[in-house]
């Protein structure tokens, strides 16, 4: 609990430099250069109020680089900072261990040992009333078919009832197995579901209201960058207020806004809809709503999945019959204080308004993405995702960019400190300045390099003399080439695939040419996978892009990266397809700022996972030869750590045949 005092004059408090010295000493590191240079620039961008982009290698230290600054700012003028990231992974590092040594450290150098808070989104956590009141939770409606899901289900919900007997936090992250959507959605509540804290029985015992409290009287708040987009977009702030947010993993930063304002529609959002609100409207009205849904369902059943660049006129339609019968539900639903003296019926008739009105407002919303005269003044782009044996065709609708909504939400009235190990795409912050919103000259960059010496450290190796990736599956060449490399490193080796299909493919084909333990994502939980894999030096890990951000081995158990092809999105893919032919259509190069900058995102963030501490060694494999050939092949190179290249399939198998001694 933050200690009320008096801000302190800036000039009383220790210099930032000496704080880190402190800490470092503290922590039994030492000093890296990196990381002070770091550390100055955040508190220079601190007191100028400007924004900042740092790139920060891995091993730089730049948790407490920006940790350090953002506690004596919080000191200084007695507010709350907030650190979001992208990952629980490193939310957990940050307030189970960096963030509990560094106060206790800071502690004697500081007016008060410094506090910190984790808060998340609502629905992260256990609702006592829902829990308490019963509420009838419709179930999905491909599990009403499969016994085996309603099982499985049932048994997760009764170790959440259990659960929330002894919980302190009613934090899901906290329930170790974890348990899945349709049951935990049964003790959970979404902001608009909320009856909120003066209507709720249960408001005095609310974890999420605890958590929000807990954040109002600390220093550092560390939340993540999905409710950092909800707090800046919605009118009801969720964060304390607060003056200075530092984002990590700022690389994600676009993708996980962009999931936050995907709107989406079906069948079953629609029929859920009806349900709850059947219960509290005339059976006319809701028959309405049904028959849309009906409608929509045919449609969607019969309709190439894809992106939708005209609207159809029997779309039009349908979502018009969408939108006209749930606003008809709306209306006939009455005041939406109604029951306010009956928790039970006010909840139910809560929950009933956030159905439609999620329905409503998602028609409403793709019914406004067409119709404009030329591609420049188009907004938003809606799409088809085909339906699966367990679930239904979804329509969705996001935004083309994040940048205006960036701008003036989350850049507008504060300081923001931006870094990652992946900033610099194409050795400038240009392009992810311009997905964020930021013009020239409202922000600095600054690479502060990495404390590893990666031209003595590794080799990057591009297979030039391979044919390009097909659509087939991986040539028989790749099979050959990838065999040969991993026997020359004695297994120890990470493969990194464009898809599961590749992933899996190359799994089963090398299984019988290779004498080491091969393991393939989807074998295990990836946290069991990685785990087996480090402890484990021969064994090799297979896994699609997913693992590329998650898996960190330092040590010998990795020694060669593999990476299949150049991880450019798919041509067919609706979205940054559809951002690309933006892009072009304003005068720009849709593939250079748009499939080239994921490209590079992904292809630096694999290669990453190779040095991650002073004594690594190895080599990343890129078979891919447009690395080597492409027109764009010096913007992805230019974004990557600088290893010593070669084309040479000699000399890294030679070097890993060393190294495996």
């Amino acid at each position: 609990m933050r200690v009320p005092f008096t801000p302190v004059p800036d000039s009383l408090l220790p210099p930032v430099e000496e704080l880190l010295k402190a800490a470092v000493s503290s922590l039994g590191g030492s000093e890296r250069p990196g990381q002070v240079t770091m550390t100055r620039a955040v508190q220079h961008a601190i007191d100028k109020e400007e924004h900042l982009a740092v790139q920060a290698g891995t091993g730089t230290g730049k948790s407490l680089a920006y940790l350090v600054p953002a506690i004596r700012h919080a000191m200084e003028s007695d507010t709350t900072v907030v650190i979001s990231t992208a990952t629980i992974a490193l939310q957990r590092q940050l307030v189970d261990r960096d963030l509990p040594r560094l106060a206790e450290t800071l502690a004697k150098e500081l007016p008060h040992e410094p506090t910190f808070a984790i808060l998340k989104g609502r629905r992260n956590y256990l609702c006592r009333y829902k829990l308490t009141a019963g509420w009838p939770e419709e179930e999905e409606q491909d599990q009403l078919f499969d016994p085996r899901e309603v099982s499985a289900t049932g048994r997760m919900v009764q170790r959440i009832q259990e659960w929330a007997e002894e919980t302190e936090t009613g934090d899901r992250d906290e329930l170790v197995p974890g348990v899945n959507e349709s049951a935990w959605r049964q003790f959970s509540v979404s902001a608009r579901e909320c009856l909120g804290s003066s209507r709720c029985p249960s408001a005095a015992e609310c974890f999420a209201e605890a958590a929000k409290a807990r954040a109002g009287e600390v220093d550092v708040v560390v939340t993540n960058h999905a409710l950092l987009a909800i707090d800046a977009m919605e009118e009801m702030s969720i964060l304390p207020e607060h003056d200075v947010v530092v984002v990590d993993e700022a690389h994600e930063l676009v993708d996980r806004v962009t999931s936050v304002v995907t709107d989406e529609l079906s069948e079953n959002s629609v029929f859920l809809a009806v349900r709850r609100a059947g219960r509290l409207i005339e059976q006319p009205v809701a028959d309405r709503l049904q028959e849309a849904g009906e409608d929509l369902k045919a449609l969607l059943a019969a309709a190439p999945d894809g992106r939708i660049d005209e609207l159809p006129q029997v779309l039009g339609l349908t979502l018009a019959l969408v939108r006209d019968s749930a606003h008809a539900c709306i209306t006939a639903m009455g005041s939406r204080n109604a029951d306010k003296d009956d928790p039970e019926k006010g909840g139910q008739r809560k929950m009933a308004f956030a159905a439609l009105d999620e329905v409503h407002d998602t028609a409403v919303r793709m019914l406004d993405a067409f119709g404009h005269e030329s591609e420049v003044d188009r907004a938003e782009v809606v799409w088809l995702e085909a339906g699966t044996d367990r679930r239904p065709p979804i329509l969705r609708v996001a935004p083309l960019g994040v940048g205006g909504m960036l701008r003036d939400k989350l850049f507008g009235d504060r300081t923001v400190v931006l870094t990652s190990a992946t900033l610099a795409l194409g050795g400038t912050f240009d392009g992810l300045a311009r997905q964020w919103g930021l013009g020239d000259g409202e922000w600095q960059g600054i690479d502060v390099g990495s404390p590893f010496d990666h031209p003595r450290a590794g080799i990057l190796y591009v297979a030039k003399h391979l044919p390009q990736p097909g659509r087939d599956g991986l040539p028989e060449a790749y099979l050959d080439e990838i065999t040969e490399l991993i026997q020359a490193a004695g297994g120890r080796t990470l493969g990194l695939f464009s898809s599961m299909r590749a992933a899996k493919a190359a799994t089963e084909a090398l299984r019988d040419r290779l004498d080491v333990p091969l393991l393939c994502q989807g074998d295990d939980s990836t946290m069991l996978l990685v785990r087996q894999f480090a402890e484990d030096e021969p064994t090799c890990l297979f896994g699609t892009l997913s693992l590329w951000q998650g898996v960190d081995v330092p040590g010998p158990s990795l020694r060669l990266v593999i990476i299949d092809r150049v991880p450019f999105p798919r041509p067919d893919d609706p979205l940054t397809s559809a951002r690309q032919r933006h892009v072009a259509a304003r005068g720009g190069n849709g593939f250079m700022a748009v499939a080239a900058n994921h490209a590079a995102l992904f292809l630096a963030q694999g290669v990453g996972r190779l040095i991650r501490s002073q004594d690594d060694k190895g080599v990343v494999a890129v078979l891919d030869p447009r690395l080597a050939t492409a027109r764009y092949s010096g913007f992805l190179l230019n974004s990557l750590p600088p290893f010593w290249r070669t084309t040479d399939p000699a000399i890294p198998r030679a070097a890993l045949k060393r190294l495996a001694g």
